[in-house]
């Protein structure tokens, strides 16, 4: 299956920024852009306080809404956490689990992200699993080795199967804010290696699952990472927070 048979999905991670007046003029300058590429599948994270805001913002919009974190329980004691059936009155139609922030510095373990996975998809929401490698990692040629034990983690725990409702994000480490991107070519790669130990266990589930893209993407280099066959849009971290040029990696696609 080529690449062209899979929607692009461009998701902006707008991660522990935002204001009420951020968050609509933001929305507001994107309806352009997502509206002139049907074909783009498009989606924003804002910090939880404002999912309210964006859902109103994003009525009839073709632009979905996503979260960036969720705990593992749906209710209880668990002071300052926020849970998927929660996320599903506020429209939420994707949830980022796994991320590298997440990983490193809240101590999130491969377990503790299989977890969060099944509790997003338990509430019908789509898991966008972000796996990725640090530079020591990479240094060493363990980038592999690495992604394919966190993919492990989720497929022992919720089954190959699970990813026929989910997104992944490969998201070099070495590469997230530091302005870094890896070519087009080594994201390939790794976009590639990681379909086919998924077609390994199943090759119907690996040919749909959509592989986005998520180290430092900007619009000049978007176009470069679409054309690769197994990388199917990115998940978009500063560039996110301007309008002009997440508009630009939008179009990209």
């Amino acid at each position: 299956m080529t690449q062209s048979t899979r929607q692009t999905l461009v998701m902006g991670n707008w991660k522990l920024n935002g204001s009420k007046a951020m968050v609509a003029k933001l929305i507001n300058a994107l309806q352009t852009a997502a509206t002139q590429h049907p074909a783009v599948a498009v989606a924003v994270c804002p910090p939880v306080l404002f999912l309210g805001q964006a859902q109103a913002l994003l009525t009839d919009s073709p632009i979905a809404l996503g979260a960036q974190d969720v705990d593992i329980h749906n209710e209880g004691a668990f002071t300052g956490e926020n849970s998927a059936v929660m996320y599903t009155e506020f429209g939420v139609q994707y949830v980022l689990v796994g991320h590298s922030e997440r990983r490193t510095l809240h101590g999130e373990s491969n377990a503790m992200v299989a977890a969060k996975f099944a509790t997003v998809q338990n509430a019908g929401l789509t898991p966008v699993l972000c796996i990725g490698e640090t530079l020591a990692q990479f240094e060493a040629n363990e980038t592999q080795a690495v992604v394919e034990r966190q993919l492990q983690e989720v497929i022992s725990h919720c089954g190959i199967e699970s990813f026929a409702k989910a997104v992944i994000a490969y998201e070099p480490v070495w590469a997230i804010g530091t302005g870094k991107t890896a070519t087009p070519e080594i994201a390939q790669n790794v976009h590639a290696a990681i379909r086919t130990f998924l077609a390994s266990l199943d090759a119907t589930v690996a040919a749909k699952v959509q592989i986005l893209y998520g180290g430092s993407v900007k619009g000049a280099s978007a176009a470069g990472l679409f054309a690769m066959a197994d990388i199917d849009g990115a998940l978009v971290g500063g560039a996110a927070l301007q309008a002009d040029e997440f508009a630009a990696i939008i179009s990209a696609g």
